[in-house]
């Protein structure tokens, strides 16, 4: 037993990696209202525009946007035929073109995932994508300032992947993907979401202001906020990331923000409220000015550096130390006999 004990100690020390930082004096999130309609049961997408929000439920069977004024009542519903498979993220460009990332894939096995572009009108187009490595299951899909796609994959423990199209999509497609880096998220403290503590290091929704300047990626529990410069979107991931806590969301998914810098975010089920931290966008600015440029080599975001990112290696290193000290301890325990 006390050897059992003293192994367990050892693969915490292995595998507990260092808590991200949280900015100083960040606001706490606020109400701003409660959706009670029992059509957006499954929000997971969030856009604003600072007078209405824009929603999008998960899954689905046909393309639809939800516009809510400030109170969250469903104003009117823009929707096309197109029949989604598993729709997850919502984004908007300046011309006002919806973009739904068809990219949900519990099961990895999509051949191919899709964006749907969607106008105000109600013309839809299916552009489809594929990786170059294989299935990935993604919630969050980022606009660029340019109009280009990020995609960040769901992965359990903190390593998520990000993809930008290699070329202009075309639809229907499909356009190939390219890798452009990859996030590693730690494990916080901040109560919420429905798979404990491995939900604090999930992927689960994205957001970007409407000139690019600050961009945003989500848990189940935190937001992480990047500054963008010159419309290097990349490059703003490689930066440390000011950590805003998104307490008690019960299944958080969408993100967004209003044009002032709030951040707004919102989980799944009726009765669940939308949120607002004022001025979180201005925190990652003047944090990107105080940290004077991006740092190199993979995105972390934490507060300690790629060294002490959530560590698949380690974790492998300690399973090893385990299996081989119990294989010891055995052989030992056979020697005494």
């Amino acid at each position: 037993m006390r050897g059992l004990i003293a192994a367990a100690v050892v693969l915490g020390t292995f595998v507990g990696g260092a808590v991200p930082a949280v900015a100083q004096e960040v606001p706490a999130p606020q109400p701003v209202c409660t959706n009670r309609d029992s059509r957006l049961s499954e929000l997971s997408g969030l856009v604003s525009d600072g007078e209405r929000l824009y929603a999008l439920n998960d899954g689905g069977t046909k393309t639809q946007v939800f516009v809510l004024g400030r109170d969250c009542k469903v104003q009117k519903v823009i929707s096309a035929a197109t029949d989604p498979y598993d729709a997850e993220d919502l984004a908007r460009t300046p011309d006002g073109t919806f973009w739904l990332s068809d990219t949900g894939d519990n099961r990895k096995q999509r051949d191919t995932v899709a964006l749907i572009s969607l106008t105000p009108q109600g013309k839809a187009a299916v552009h489809r994508l594929t990786y170059p490595d294989g299935q990935h299951d993604v919630e969050a899909l980022i606009m660029d300032r340019s109009g280009t796609p990020y995609l960040i994959t769901k992965d359990m423990f903190g390593d998520s992947k990000v993809y930008r199209p290699k070329g202009a999509l075309t639809s229907p497609g499909p356009t190939p993907l390219e890798s452009v880096g990859s996030l590693q998220f730690k494990e916080t403290k901040t109560p919420g979401g429905p798979v404990g503590s491995i939900g604090s290091m999930t992927v689960t929704g994205a957001a970007s202001m409407a000139d690019g300047s600050v961009v945003a990626l989500r848990t189940y529990t935190d937001a992480y906020l990047y500054a963008v410069t010159d419309g290097d979107l990349a490059g703003a991931l490689q930066r440390e990331p000011v950590r805003v806590p998104l307490p008690n969301e019960k299944q958080g998914e969408a993100l967004a923000f209003d044009p002032d810098g709030t951040l707004l975010s919102g989980g799944e089920g009726v009765g669940e409220q939308i949120r607002a931290v004022k001025g979180a966008a201005g925190l990652a600015v003047e944090a990107a000015k105080s940290e004077g440029g991006t740092s190199g080599g993979t995105p972390s975001a934490g507060g300690q550096g790629q060294g002490s990112d959530f560590p698949y290696v380690q974790i492998g290193i300690a399973a090893i130390v385990l299996i081989g000290g119990f294989l010891l301890v055995g052989r030992l325990r056979k020697r005494r006999a």
